[in-house]
């Protein structure tokens, strides 16, 4: 019995000892290294498009405007930061009437219309492949026409050009290799100038404008 123990106690010695130098010859392969993160979109370069949406001004008239953008993208490699500056225009028929009786029937009409506006901003956003959120802000101009008509008295109208600033944000996204669409707001206010009807100077007061566009743009590669 114990010669019997011994050679079990051998046996297993000897299976152990293969084992072992079985499992420290087996060959293990390293990881391999996590393989660089290169932006799959640049936003470099000259753009331009085409856009339109809906305007307001503050406590006054509404309506749509549609115009066009260009502009040019800085984003150096390997950042996520995209800097530019741009530039649009638009005409609108963004447009408010009023009218108030004065009394013994005298009905006085007031009518307001921007015909046309645009801007020149800088723009700096972040991009995540594809998608770019940005905001930007700048001049501002806007075209306005004003006018008053009376029964049995005559109309009057006048236009003048506004300026002031503009600021707001977005959001851009690039659907195909040379092609985003974008969506928009932007705040406006624009200096008070004064009006002449037949004579009689008024003043505008401040003009604040908010506008919600969409748009298409073209980059060039």
């Amino acid at each position: 019995m114990k010669r019997l123990l011994l050679a079990a106690a051998a046996l297993l010695s000897v299976a152990t000892a293969a084992s072992a130098a079985d499992l420290r010859a087996r060959p293990y392969a390293k990881a391999a290294p996590p393989a660089a993160v290169v932006a799959a979109y640049n936003w470099s370069g000259f753009y331009i498009g085409a856009m339109g949406g809906y305007g307001s001004e503050t406590d006054a008239g509404s309506g749509g405007f549609g115009g066009g953008t260009i502009g040019y993208n800085w984003q150096f490699p390997g950042s996520q930061f995209v800097f530019g500056i741009e530039v649009d225009a638009a005409g609108a028929s963004i447009k408010d009437s009023v009218t108030e009786d004065f009394g013994g029937g005298l009905l006085v009409t007031s009518e307001t219309k921007i015909n046309s506006f645009g801007s020149v901003t800088g723009r700096a956003g972040f991009a995540i492949d594809a998608a770019l959120l940005y905001a930007k802000g700048g001049y501002a101009w806007a075209n306005n026409k004003a006018s008053l008509s009376a029964v049995g008295v005559g109309a009057f109208s006048d236009s003048q050009t506004h300026t002031g600033f503009t600021i707001g944000g977005g959001l851009e996204y690039m659907f195909a290799p040379n092609w985003s669409a974008k969506g928009e707001y932007m705040f406006t206010s624009l200096g008070s100038e004064t009006y002449n009807f037949g004579g009689i100077p008024a003043d505008s007061g401040t003009i604040d404008l908010h506008t919600f566009k969409v748009g298409v743009n073209y980059h060039f590669r």
